[in-house]
């Protein structure tokens, strides 16, 4: 019987439409997460059946962490090249350069979607443990551009943390790189590069971040009640995403009933705006206090960035990730999008007031803004790469490095 094999080697029809089930389940899962994704809907956009699909893939799972493997070979395969330049600074010009092209491919139809690695906690075992084994394999690739003499001094954590912070600073590119048209995209890597390797500061600016009052909203009784059940229902959301959290997981995790949580929400939809709108007050809270310091744009920008990724590290954090836009309805997106578009343009403007009187290097300050936006994200999963870190000691290992640079002792 012909099941597409012959002699065990997959033929070029087995092989196209093998590849084709990936690109529309990568497209899927971006867009509805693990949990979203059906084989059905993943059979009627290459146009076969769903039994068809099961051919390749026998469960949902397996075809989820498919996806992952092969976005995994990818960015492997980009590592690998970079790795092959002669300095640090080469290696990480090469990947963002290898990176670009690719999305600039995938823009123009000529390769399959990225995948975002955000849903790999929602995969069931054991697909997740093999994924996440394989994630923190790529992982220990990119540590190695900050590995060797020139990095005796930076203790294993550091290496760790501008290793999260560089790998972050790629995934998320993806979601603001569609504002810029490909033939921008050689100005794109430039100043992506530029601000990674120069940092922000201008010559002769020290880091030493200003204290700024707790940001977190609210005050009284029934409003502290109200922030311990955002706090809760933000961890669990970061956690297991958007569709991994269901309505069960977060009014167990509150200690209430269904009943509960719907007398205070119309549905999830209703309690992750709220979360996001807890985390745009958060931030707008912490740039206005900084910029009422009486300090240089630098030691305000400084000020309310540290402060933020010391938050994320609080009793009150995390913040909400920016991962979770994905899955909500186009309306309520655009809304939430625009919230996070505002938190951008404050740090725009402080940047090009630093610019202005010399504290802040000149660079573009829209796309520094995006990267800062990116390494606050990456800041609410910083204890999965550092176990034990302290809010106190947060900003300086993860902040400091995107201000300062990422090659900075």
């Amino acid at each position: 019987m012909d099941d597409g094999r012959i002699g065990g080697v997959a033929t070029a029809r087995y092989a196209r439409k093998k590849e084709a089930i990936l690109a529309a389940a990568t497209a899927i899962l971006n867009r509805q997460g693990v949990r979203g994704m059906t084989l059905a809907d993943v059979a009627a956009k290459v146009g076969l059946i769903t039994t068809s699909v099961t051919y390749y893939y026998r469960k949902k799972d397996d075809l989820a962490a498919a996806c992952f493997m092969r976005g995994l070979e990818r960015f492997d395969a980009m590592i690998g090249q970079a790795a092959d330049q002669p300095d640090p600074a080469a290696r990480l010009r090469k990947f963002i350069e290898l990176y670009l092209d690719l999305n600039r491919r995938v823009r123009l139809g000529e390769a399959t979607p990225l995948i975002s690695f955000t849903e790999i906690k929602a995969l069931k075992e054991p697909m997740r443990t093999s994924v996440t084994a394989a994630f923190n394999d790529l992982f220990r690739r990119v540590r190695g551009f900050f590995e060797g003499p020139t990095f005796e001094a930076l203790e294993k954590r550091e290496r760790n943390a501008r290793t999260h912070l560089l790998l972050e600073q790629v995934f998320w590119s993806g979601t603001w790189l569609r504002r810029y048209d490909l033939d921008d995209y050689d100005r794109v890597r430039d100043k992506i590069f530029d601000i990674l390797v120069g940092g922000l500061a201008a010559p002769g600016q020290a880091w030493a971040p200003a204290p700024l009052p707790d940001p977190t909203p609210g005050d009284g009784e029934e409003l502290e009640s109200r922030e311990t059940f955002l706090v809760a229902a933000t961890r669990l959301i970061n956690q297991r995403g958007y569709r991994g959290a269901s309505v069960e997981d977060i009014s167990a995790a509150l200690n209430v009933t269904k009943g509960s949580f719907y007398h205070h929400h119309d549905d999830k939809d209703a309690l992750v705006v709220e979360c996001f709108q807890r985390t745009f007050a958060v931030t707008r809270k912490s740039q206005v206090d900084a910029r009422a310091l009486t300090q240089n744009s630098w030691g305000q920008l400084s000020s309310a960035t540290a402060a933020l990724v010391a938050y994320q590290l609080s009793d009150h954090g995390p913040l909400l990730r920016a991962s979770s836009l994905g899955a909500l309805p186009t309306e309520i997106r655009h809304e939430m999008t625009e919230g996070y578009d505002l938190g951008s343009r404050r740090f725009a403007a402080m940047i090009s007031d630093g610019i202005a009187d010399g504290s802040v290097r000149p660079v573009d300050a829209i796309i520094a803004a995006h990267m800062i936006n990116s390494m606050l994200n990456a800041a609410a999963s910083l204890g999965t790469w550092l176990p034990g870190v302290e809010r106190d000691e947060a900003a300086q290992l993860f902040a400091r490095p995107l201000l300062m640079g990422v090659f900075a002792k």
